[in-house]
């Protein structure tokens, strides 16, 4: 008991740098993979000015390329070429901002994926009966659309957001003192595995707070039907 008190204070230091990583992963990806989802949506209109036809086509091609490098090459491959890939043409993040900087470009292609799938889900003749009501654009999104997007992705939401909290231990690539960090170091010097039993402990209970937190929010959605 005295050993695993004398050891906390490193673990609980190390939880602080995974839920900072985690928080503000989720800030940054999740309104970047919406904004990114809806330029993957994006159809010709009928009668549409052909400029703006050829931007829009061109900027849905930018994000399919975007989402496939980021979904096809590995977290760690990203974090390693942030930190000290950029630094070679003269872009230079410190080792937190670049962690940042990775998990939310990451984090972000799948999350606008999975928002595309949610817009897919919805039947357009809810679109057309917005417009028989005469709402906007904004308000057909805001009111009819995103509610039941989010409905749909939750559960993929919910995996990715756990999958977060167990990804952001490969900040140790670029030295941070992350969670699992701090118990390999412990158990390093002194021989033991009770640091990282702990620290599966400390994980578990992040993962068991995080699903009780989406079964809450999936039950404020149970009225769409």
């Amino acid at each position: 008991m005295a050993y695993m008190i004398s050891i906390l204070p490193a673990l609980l230091a190390g939880t602080k740098m995974t839920l900072g990583v985690f928080a503000l992963t989720l800030v940054g990806s999740i309104p970047l993979g919406m904004v990114l989802s809806v330029g993957l949506m994006h159809r010709d209109q009928p009668g549409e000015f052909w400029l703006k036809k050829w931007f829009f086509k061109c900027l849905k091609a930018i994000i399919e390329a975007y989402v496939w490098l980021f979904r096809g090459t590995p977290l760690l491959l990203q974090l390693i070429f942030v930190f000290y890939g950029l630094p070679l043409i003269g872009i230079v993040f410190d080792r937190f901002n670049a962690a940042i900087f990775a998990f939310v470009l990451n984090y972000a292609a799948y999350f606008a994926e999975i928002y595309r799938g949610g817009f897919g889900a919805v039947a357009t003749g809810q679109f057309e009966a917005a417009t028989v009501l005469n709402l906007t654009r904004w308000q057909t999104l805001r009111y009819v659309v995103i509610p039941q997007v989010l409905k749909i992705v939750l559960p993929s939401m919910g995996n990715e957001v756990i999958n977060l909290v167990k990804d952001s231990s490969l900040v140790y690539v670029i030295g941070l003192g992350d969670l699992l960090r701090a118990g390999n170091i412990a158990t390093a010097r002194d021989v033991t595995l009770l640091p990282l039993a702990l620290v599966g402990v400390i994980y578990l209970l992040m993962t068991l707070v995080l699903t009780f937190a989406q079964r809450r929010i999936e039950k404020s959605f149970a009225y769409f039907k």
